[in-house]
Parts: structure tokens; C-alpha cells; sequence
């Protein structure tokens, strides 16, 4: 799906040019459709998402289910419709921890390349992590010191430490955009384990406070190498931290805390929670009955299963980094992968790290 890109022609202004982002992940697949905006940024024009559970039961078969294949490929074929509906140009196509551990990923992508036409790549879970921080960078506080962006997703779980003092000093106070945000990154680590993984291995329909509380003691467990590794409680006295979150679990803890009768992303993508209202909203799922979360409008039948797995990974990370507040980013990946295509074409700031790569290479 990648074609060469349209030049400015000397008499005329530029051809808009159409790109494409595509999250295959653990849980969903993500698409974005989008075009450059005259303000440095993007234009979304279309999108889509749909949970297709790829890797269920991944982790202890190492092997995608033909369920789990027939779903997802279902799924792309939207995606690859809308894709050549709008005439994209440019895309980024990544697939991320259920193809990373599947024994037979490589012969599942060869199908999708068949029957789609969509060549998407596996990336590692470096460049995810990279890519997360350039999606949501727009929504860091300029004035923290040191950030904390984590991304719970399906499978796996990413966490990025960004020092935006040392920034501060490099830059002269110039504003932090996509891709100069990887460039605070000072530490990173992915943990083996997401909202799929650990509801498949506490359960998913019946959970109570203890159940909840090993769940939280076998993240924190996970959290400690690297929390203990670089010393980040000690960093953090005496300097403004922010915690920015980007998955699935902070927006639906959002939208239950603001009670929405359906979700909003306008009122999520942004919105600022304190610790103590994470931890009413998990008191309150704990409550519920799985009848009860199905009904809950920001969850629904196919999250109802996950949402308290990632509240345990929320809780971990919350007492791994005692910040009083949390910002919620309903964006991540997808904008990354289209700042970093539109860097590469010169059209979002300057050309640097993962936009250096080569075209294709993921």
C-alpha cells in the first residue's frame, strides 16, 4: 500500500497526499485515514476499530487461533476498502505482541498479504514504545520536569520515562513536538503482560478484591526491575511529574468516572483524573457483577471481561509512581506512525529519529 508521494509542482501548490495508520494489536485493530493540515499537524478523514481479539490465547499456545485469524481478517478487509476508497498514498501498517509471540504470525501476515493486500510488519516493542510517545506527545504538560507515558494494551504493556528538563535546557524553551518527545526518552520497558493476558490468567467474569489485589502484587512484581533499576521515586521528589495514559483502560476509567451515557472521545482525549478517582471508578467495577459492566455504556459485552485486568495495571502503576494526577489520551500509535510518515516526506517538522529509517522498514 505504499506508492511514491506527490511533489510540489513549481507552478502550483502541493497535491494533498493521503496517509494511513494501522494498529493491528492483542485485542483491536485501529485504522486512521488522515491528510496534512496547513498547521504542521494532520487531518483525520476516516477511521476505524473493532475488537478482534487476535491473540487470545496466545500466551500459552504461542499460536493464533483460526478464529482469532478469521475475525481479524475480516477486519483488515474494512480497512484495506477504506484504505483504497480514499486513495492512500503513504501507510504504516504495524502488528504488535499477539504477532510478536505467535509461532505462526509470519504465515498468518502472508494470508493477509494475499487476501488484503496489506503488508503489515511486526515491530518491536522498542518501537512501539517510541511510536506511543509520538502520538500522544501533543498532550504532555510543557511545564513537567519528568513524564511517565505508559500504554496498556492486550498483550503486552509499555512504559516510557521522558526528562523534559533536559529538553528544556537543549531548546531554549522551543515547544515539544512528536518526534522531538522520543527525544527525552532516558528509559523505557515493556512488560509481558496486558489486559488479555492477565484476565486469561485470574479470569475475567468473576472478580473479587483478592483476585484483584494478585492481579496488582504480580504487576507490581513485573514494575520492580526497572522502577528499582533507575531509581525513578528517588528522580521524582521534588520535581512536577506527569503521568500520561494511552490505552484502552485510562479512557474507559474516564468515561465511568464521568458517568457518559455513551463515549465521548472529545470529552476523554485530554481529561486530567486524580488517583483517589481511579481507584473510586476500580471500587466500583469491583462491585459490579459482569452484568453490571456490560451494562456500563463505556464498556460494553466485549470489554466487560478486560476492564478490571487493566485496572490492576493502572493500580500497579499508580503505586509505582505515586502521582497525584493522571492525563488520559485517547490517541497513541496511530498518530505516531502518521507524524513519523509525514516527517519522513518533510511535511512535520524536521526528519529525525524513527523517521530517519528507511520508507518501508518498520
Amino acid at each position: 500500500m505504499r506508492r511514491p508521494c506527490a511533489k510540489r509542482s513549481p507552478d502550483g501548490p502541493m497535491h494533498t497526499r493521503i496517509y494511513a495508520a494501522l494498529d493491528l494489536g492483542t485485542n483491536n485493530c485501529r485504522l486512521l485515514v488522515a491528510e496534512p493540515s496547513r498547521r504542521g499537524g494532520f487531518k483525520v478523514i476516516d477511521a476505524f476499530s473493532r475488537i478482534i481479539r487476535l491473540g487470545e490465547g496466545v500466551a500459552t499456545s504461542r499460536r493464533l487461533s483460526e478464529e482469532a485469524i478469521e475475525r481479524t481478517i475480516e477486519a483488515l478487509k474494512v480497512c484495506a476498502d477504506k484504505m483504497q476508497q480514499h486513495g492512500v498514498e503513504r501507510a504504516g501498517l504495524i502488528a504488535t505482541e499477539a504477532c510478536r509471540l505467535a509461532d505462526n504470525a509470519p504465515q498468518f501476515l502472508s494470508r493477509v498479504r494475499r487476501e488484503t493486500r496489506l503488508d503489515i510488519k511486526v515491530v518491536s516493542r522498542e518501537a512501539e514504545a517510541r511510536l506511543a510517545v509520538s502520538g500522544c506527545a501533543s498532550l504532555i504538560d510543557a511545564d513537567s520536569d519528568l513524564v511517565l507515558v505508559f500504554d496498556i494494551g492486550g498483550g503486552s504493556s509499555e512504559l516510557i520515562w521522558l526528562d523534559l528538563a533536559r529538553h528544556r535546557r537543549k531548546s531554549r524553551g522551543s515547544p515539544l513536538d512528536r518526534l522531538q518527545a522520543q527525544n527525552c526518552i532516558v528509559a523505557w520497558t515493556s512488560l509481558p503482560t496486558g489486559v488479555v493476558t492477565l484476565a486469561e490468567h485470574y479470569g475475567s467474569r468473576i472478580i473479587d478484591a483478592d483476585i484483584f489485589e494478585a492481579m496488582v502484587a504480580h504487576v507490581v512484581a513485573l514494575l520492580a526491575p526497572f522502577v528499582a533499576g533507575h531509581g525513578l521515586k528517588q528522580r521524582m521528589v521534588g520535581r512536577r511529574t506527569q503521568l500520561l495514559g494511552t490505552s484502552g483502560t485510562v479512557t474507559t476509567v474516564a468515561g465511568v468516572h464521568l458517568e457518559l451515557s455513551h463515549y465521548d472521545r472529545k470529552r476523554i482525549d485530554g481529561f486530567w483524573l486524580n488517583a483517589e478517582q481511579v481507584r473510586a471508578v476500580t471500587a466500583r467495577l469491583l462491585a459490579s457483577s459482569h452484568a453490571q459492566r456490560v451494562a456500563q455504556p463505556c464498556i460494553g459485552s466485549e470489554r466487560a471481561g478486560l476492564v478490571l485486568a487493566g485496572c490492576a495495571i493502572l493500580e500497579a502503576v499508580l503505586r509505582a509512581w505515586p502521582c497525584e494526577r493522571l492525563r488520559v489520551a485517547d490517541r497513541g500509535l496511530r498518530e505516531g506512525i502518521l507524524a513519523t510518515l509525514m516527517a519522513e516526506d518533510g511535511l512535520y517538522g524536521r526528519s529525525r529519529g524513527w523517521a530517519r529509517r528507511k520508507r518501508g522498514r518498520w
